[in-house]
């Protein structure tokens, strides 16, 4: 008998809740894997099905969106065995479904510690609350890869964006992976995209679109790069996230800095019944 030959595993891109291949027909091996390569095409498809998510999502009730970061802690917790046969440590994939968790808590809360009711002279109701302000494009961290690409996702989606990510180059299967695990935690397509493949390719597609609202550099290590991303994004003034200097310390209390950033405040004048 002949020895069986084992199927490579080919990593397909993450877009509008479907795993399709880019649309250049190029790979790259990681792992004995084959990963998709995005091209600039696949970057601007990816904006279009953010775009189209962020109605339902931003709509959708703030109870509904820390369910579904919820089921997708849940999703994340039953493969883990599989994140740890990528190579992620153990605790990394614990501190990753934590931060999910934590997230989802926060999803009905924000708004009550971020907006509310302001003091004013006259008979008027003044009310600040939050609005979530769009497409957002992540650069993600290249380490720690699951943990990482989990801190940068999990606040921009939770406050009711949609995002669109350039996962590391150099660790792509954390990121596939976890596509899988959002494909099946109720989180409806093109909440989250993922592009695999050359940052140098897609990053500035993304700052450029004007259908982005913002984008989130910390995984851009490059200054170069990072000042030419700066300058694109300047083109429709997208907010910019830039990484605070030195290294960051991914499984400390992540705070509310990534969620309130992502935000738009908006104010209502409301006259008061007699």
């Amino acid at each position: 008998m002949s020895e069986r030959v084992a199927v490579r595993k080919t990593y397909k891109l993450f877009i509008g809740g479907k795993f399709p291949r880019s649309e250049s027909g190029r790979s790259y091996l990681v792992q004995s894997s084959n990963v998709s390569l995005a091209s600039r095409k696949d970057a601007r498809d990816a904006v279009v099905a953010a775009r189209a998510a962020v109605k339902g999502w931003a709509g959708a009730t703030a109870y509904n969106r820390g369910q579904i970061l919820y089921r997708a802690a849940e999703m994340l917790e039953g493969r883990r065995e599989q994140f740890v046969a990528l190579g992620i440590p153990g605790d990394e994939v614990d501190a990753a479904v934590d931060r999910w968790v934590w997230y989802a808590g926060w999803a009905d809360k924000l708004a009550q510690v971020y907006g509310g009711a302001n003091p004013v002279a006259g008979p008027y109701f003044n009310i600040s609350a939050p609005e979530p302000t769009g497409v957002v494009a992540v650069v993600a961290p290249e380490r720690p890869a699951l943990l990482g690409l989990v801190s940068v996702i999990a606040p921009a989606i939770v406050t009711g964006n949609t995002v669109v990510v350039a996962a590391s180059p150099s660790e792509p299967l954390a990121a596939v992976t976890l596509a899988e695990v959002l494909a099946t935690s109720d989180l409806p397509g093109g909440v989250v995209n993922i592009l695999t493949g050359a940052i140098t390719e897609t990053a500035p597609t993304l700052a450029a679109h004007m259908d982005v609202n913002a984008i989130d550099l910390t995984g851009v290590t490059d200054a170069a790069l990072a000042t030419d991303l700066e300058v694109k994004a300047a083109e429709n003034l997208k907010r910019v996230l830039r990484p605070a200097s030195g290294a960051a310390d991914w499984f400390a209390d992540p705070g509310l800095a990534r969620m309130t950033a992502l935000l738009e405040t908006k104010t209502v004048w409301h006259p008061k019944g007699v």
